[in-house]
């Protein structure tokens, strides 16, 4: 009976370390991809809101030219500006059609991250649960697990 036991707490860790922790990297990918998109969208936000408060109409910045080599520009008139809508695509806007936009995808990327932390916490969970049963099979009960010792 123990070799079997011992054969099925080896196809468990086989499956924990095939298929769920893989998924779990990707899940956690993907989440942190998402955040980096709000982060951009949300500075971009504030930097508009700053140069409509401050009424800018020039500026001068830098523009990364590739490979992190960056050169100085000047802006003349900052009533328009270029967004990456994705894809290697640039739409002129206004600020305020800016605004909109950003407002869109804040709006979407919401949604992409609480899908993306349903999907991470089904995995996590999953995850969490296997590794549980696995300890207990071992005979070890540790503290984070639901199921304590039948003690």
């Amino acid at each position: 009976m123990d070799s079997l036991r011992q054969e099925k707490v080896q196809k468990f860790e086989e499956f924990v370390d095939r298929r769920l922790k893989p998924d779990l990297v990707r899940a956690i990918a993907e989440r942190d991809k998402v955040f980096a998109q709000q982060k951009i969208f949300l500075d971009l936000r504030k930097n508009l809101e700053n140069l409509e408060k401050n009424s800018v109409t020039s500026l001068r910045t830098l523009v990364n030219l590739g490979s992190e080599v960056y050169m100085q520009a000047e802006v003349p008139d900052t009533q328009r500006i270029f967004v990456d809508i994705g894809l290697g695509f640039h739409v002129e806007f206004t600020w305020s059609e800016a605004l909109k936009f950003i407002s869109l995808r804040e709006e979407k990327l919401e949604s992409s991250r609480v899908a993306s932390l349903v999907i991470f916490l089904s995995q996590g969970g999953g995850f969490f649960f296997l590794n549980c049963t696995l300890q207990a099979t071992r005979g070890v009960y540790p503290l984070n697990c639901i199921n304590q010792s039948p003690d």
